[in-house]
Parts: C-alpha cells; structure tokens; sequence
C-alpha cells in the first residue's frame, strides 16, 4: 500500500521541478528579449547621433562653401534672367553674382553636394532685399504691412508696438504697448526691450505679431521673409521683392519696369529717377541656409546671415548671426 503513495510524491515533486524549470527559462527569455531590446535602442541612439554630428558638419561645410562663393570678386547681385532659372537645377535659390561687365559668374553646385559620408545643399540669398525693421520709417512699415493684406487698425497698431519696443522710454504710443501696460499682465510676463532688435526671434515677443503674419499663408510672403535686423539698411534694386519696393514708396508702374529691366540684366547704378529711396545695385550681406543630408535625408540645418568685410590685405566674412536645428 506504501508503493503508490511514494510514486504518487515522486511524481509531484517531478511536476513542481518542471514547473520551476519553465518559470526560470521563462524569467531568463523575457531577461533575454529586454537586454537584447535595450541594445537595439542603444544601437540605435548611436547611430542617429553619430548621423546627426555627421550631417551637422556637413550643414558647417554647405556654410564654408558659401563663404567661398562670397568671397569673390563680384560687381552687382542681382536674381538672373529667366533661361538662367530654368536651366538651373537650383532654381529656388536664384541669387546671380555679376562682373562688371554684367557677366554672370559661374556658381558653384549647390544641391546634394556629396561629401564623406553624406551631401549638403545651400542656398544664398541677399539679405539686403528686404526692409531693415530698425532702421526703416514708420510710414515703409506701414506700407509694408498694407501688401500682406493687414487693416489699417492692425497696421497702426502693429507699427506703434514695434516702435515702443525699440524706442529708449516706457511711454506708449496711441496704439502701442510697453512693459506696464502689456508685457508685465502676460501670463509669462517680460519687458519691452527698449532698444533696437538684435534678431528677427524677438518679432514674436511684441504684441501683435502672429504666426500667421510671419509665416505667410494662401501663397501670401510672410513678414519674417521680407524684414531683416542685420542688414545696413539699403536696399538692393535687383534682388528686392515687389513687396519690398513697393514699401519705399515705388508705384506699380515703376515696379513693373524695375521687373522688366532685371530680366535683361542687373541695373548698373540706381536710376536718378530712383534716388532718395534708399537703394543700392549690390549687396554685402547675405543669408546662407545649410543643410546637411546623410542617406537622403535632411539630418541638420542651420542659417546664418554673414557680411562681407574690408579688411587689412583683402576682404573677409564675418558671421553675425548664426542658428542650427539638429
């Protein structure tokens, strides 16, 4: 009668065993399947990071290569004819520098540069194409405001906010706004600046700036791509944007002969009939957008707005502004 009981045991004790068994490999698969997850996540973080620091040098070498473009000798820069754009694989970025002869000078490539490990691509536009917010008047503001579509009251408004930001005391305009009055009742509450604007980022903190205003929309420019704080405060002839030009005070029939004139070439010297505007027939400050490209992909970006200087020997390029998006 003893015989059954002890197979009975012995059979339980096998059960539990292999329970055991089956919980330990178990416990050790699911041990197993995180270390080997955890070492793709690491894998993977390695690699984005090792992609993401190439093609930020990559976006750096896009810059050194715009520089060189910059560097030399060149009379006038204007935006090219219509061949020119169309036989041009970068079309988007249609900056011409011309001789003195009005030549254009070959450009370097500019699009998926293969380089290493990856490509950059550039793009070179003129910074002196658009209105200089700190040193333009009020009435060119205004002007401005009234092409991309803003009402009167909004312009006004717009105008006086901006001028109590850079003006050196807290007293409002009629329809401006200064630290007491608005900035300091803001839920994050800040000051007006009291002084010119250092970049085009500060747009944002200043009442009635949107996101739409700066950005554009329905094939509307935005304000951020007409409007600049670097550039010495001339506007170039032959690259500025009919919305621009209009500002200075430009009717539409000028307009429309300052657009027929530049498809033939760029103006050699600024018209007597122009005079008084403001306006120049080249540049020497110029903004330079980079990006850089690993496996067909943009991986950094980065712009920055570079003068062109005299300087002992030559002539050089200093960066005054500079941001990068990685």
């Amino acid at each position: 009668m003893r015989r059954p009981r002890v197979a009975a045991a012995a059979g339980s004790e096998r059960g539990f065993a292999l329970i055991a068994v089956l919980l330990v490999l178990a416990f050790v698969a699911v041990i197993g399947a995180e270390f080997a997850y955890s070492m793709r996540l690491e894998a993977t973080a390695a690699r984005v990071y090792k992609e993401t620091l190439i093609a930020g040098h990559l976006a750096e070498a896009g810059l050194e290569q715009a520089i060189r473009e910059l560097v030399a000798e060149y009379a006038f820069v204007g935006l090219g004819d219509d061949r020119q754009a169309t036989a041009d694989a970068d079309a988007e970025c249609p900056l011409t520098f011309y001789s003195r002869e009005r030549l254009a000078i070959k450009r370097l490539p500019h699009r998926e540069v293969p380089l290493g490990a990856g490509q950059f691509s550039y793009c070179i536009s003129d910074e002196q194409a658009r209105l200089n917010l700190n040193t333009a008047t009020p009435d060119r503001l205004g002007r401005l405001l009234e092409g991309l579509g803003l009402e009167k009251q909004a312009r006004d408004a717009l105008n006086d906010a901006l001028q109590d930001w850079r003006d050196p005391n807290e007293e409002h305009r009629l329809n401006g706004a200064e630290s007491e009055d608005t900035y300091l009742k803001l839920p994050v509450p800040y000051r007006s600046k009291n002084g010119n604007l250092d970049s085009l980022a500060e747009l944002v903190q200043i009442k009635g700036v949107t996101a739409k205003l700066l950005d554009g929309e329905d094939g509307q420019p935005g304000l951020s791509s007409l409007v600049t704080v670097k550039s010495p405060g001339q506007i170039n002839l032959n690259t500025a944007r009919r919305e621009v030009l209009r500002a200075l005070n430009l009717s539409d029939a000028e307009l429309n002969e300052i657009e027929q004139q530049r498809r033939l070439g760029p103006y050699p010297s600024v018209p007597a009939r122009f005079s008084g505007r403001g306006l120049t027939v080249t540049s020497r400050t110029f903004r330079i957008e980079a990006q850089g490209l690993v496996d067909g992909q943009v991986r950094a970006r980065l712009t920055a707005i570079v003068q062109k200087r005299s300087a002992t020997g030559g002539e050089g390029i200093a960066v005054v502004e500079w941001s990068g998006v990685q």
